[in-house]
């Protein structure tokens, strides 16, 4: 029924212990003569791999023996008496991460341009970044340490990439066989563990839809609560994808599998009381429909992979004109300016900057810019270069322009095609200024 190709296993050289990116001033740290560069290798005799290490085996213990290996290459063992709960002052190099080893037929790698960052190529496999950002894993690597490592350190949510639990569904999406793609024992040891998972289907038509679909929500809603969310977001295809077994999402797909999806959720609420199985807000507005309402959502489990974001982005737009009300602008008509956008989200936003515009006088312009950077179907914000943005520019108006800060790197005013924020002002010959809704607030008031 379905090919694959068996991917190589991936190994990396790994330096001992953890390092020390910096140690902050008066902290314990500070006194014991830590600098950054040095590595702490040991912890109480055990071995340390990361920051998470660290923190786990240095939590509420007040008597602990360091091995560190200095950056001039000196061996030092620290013996250590601390206070209750004080902070050793120290912060750590970033996790490096663990690959993938997986060929997934979807994977967004595929998809990019051959000139793209570096980074942009890296596939991970990590439960560690799982834990701590949400990532998604497969599962079908993990090795025996790792599995230990999440259940004794309480590295719980985890977040789960299932796609399908039709075992030769999943083997022929994750390119890998069947026996490596079947992870229900990995699942059910960890469930058993009290470990909370989060599960993921990147929804492939023609491949994982339809009933298959219907299959994996209610095999994985059998584990509710253990099992507490499964996100169902569609296939992305940039136009360097040219796998012939992928389908691209139509809008006519879309509304499709709102139909599907949502009879099952009126099932799932009345015998779970919860939603359980969430569609990505990109279906939704591909499909020219509206996304649910707040109760919809409950807590928002998934919103990191796009669920809700939406509605909780409508709901605080809401708020924040209930607070311009209690405290209006002072000189609205000087807000003059262009927010720049998707296309996919443009639709969304623009009748909400409209109404701040009628209410409050304010002159702002929303842009809605195509994705030229990875073409295809590609439509979201955060994927925006600064190529696509200065195409838009004959569509400027006003004094400065508002891009979504989703578009550039967590860490750096770097955007995916290398440029940065910097250059896109001086091309634009605006200020440019990257912002979140909290940010966009701060930023009506500065100016007034």
């Amino acid at each position: 029924m379905y090919e694959f190709a068996v991917a190589p296993a991936v190994t990396s050289i790994r330096r001992r212990g953890v390092e020390i990116a910096e140690v902050l001033p008066e902290t314990l740290g500070f006194e014991l003569e830590l600098e950054s560069g040095d590595r702490i290798i040991k912890v109480n005799g055990r071995t340390v791999r990361d920051y998470l290490d660290f923190r786990f085996q240095t939590a509420g213990e007040t008597e602990l023996v360091l091995e560190v290996r200095k950056s001039t290459g000196e061996d030092w063992e620290l013996q250590i008496e601390r206070g209750e709960g004080e902070d050793f002052g120290l912060t750590f190099e970033q996790i490096v991460p663990r690959q993938c080893a997986n060929e997934c037929i979807f994977c967004f790698c595929n998809g990019n341009p051959t000139d793209a960052r570096p980074s942009l190529f890296i596939k991970d496999e990590d439960v560690r970044l799982s834990f701590l950002y949400g990532n998604y894993t497969t599962l079908t690597s993990i090795t025996e340490g790792e599995m230990r490592r999440i259940v004794e350190q309480r590295l719980s949510p985890q977040y789960v990439s299932v796609h399908a639990t039709d075992l030769a569904v999943r083997s022929y999406l994750l390119g890998v066989e069947e026996q490596r793609a079947d992870i229900t024992e990995k699942l059910k040891r960890l469930l058993d563990a009290g470990i909370e998972i989060h599960a993921q289907v990147v929804l492939c038509p023609g491949i994982n839809d339809g009933e298959i679909l219907e299959r994996t929500v209610q095999d994985l809603a059998a584990e509710y609560p253990r099992i507490t969310s499964v996100a169902i977001v569609p296939l992305g295809l940039t136009r360097y994808n040219t796998d012939p077994r992928l389908t691209a999402v139509t809008p006519g797909f879309c509304r499709q599998t709102i139909t599907q999806v949502s009879s099952i959720q009126r099932k799932l609420r009345k015998r779970l009381g919860t939603t359980f199985a969430f569609l990505g807000d990109e279906i939704y507005l591909r499909a020219g429909q509206s996304v649910p309402g707040r109760g919809h959502y409950g807590d928002y489990p998934q919103i990191e992979d796009g669920i809700g974001m939406v509605r909780s982005f409508s709901n605080d737009f809401a708020r924040l004109l209930k607070r311009l009300e209690r405290r209006p602008l002072k000189f609205p008509m000087e807000v003059r300016g262009t927010l720049l956008t998707g296309t996919l989200f443009a639709p969304v936003l623009k009748p909400l900057i409209e109404n701040l515009n009628f209410r409050f006088g304010t002159q702002l312009a929303v842009v809605g810019v195509e994705n030229n950077y990875f073409g295809g179907d590609v439509s979201v914000a955060g994927l925006l270069t600064g190529g696509d943005l200065l195409a838009a520019r004959e569509r400027l108006n006003g004094d400065f322009v508002i891009v979504p800060k989703s578009t550039l790197k967590s860490d750096e005013e770097i955007m995916l095609d290398g440029m940065n924020l910097e250059e896109l002002s001086r091309e634009l010959r605006l200020p440019v200024y990257p912002l979140d809704l909290m940010a966009f607030e701060q930023f009506l008031f500065r100016r007034n």
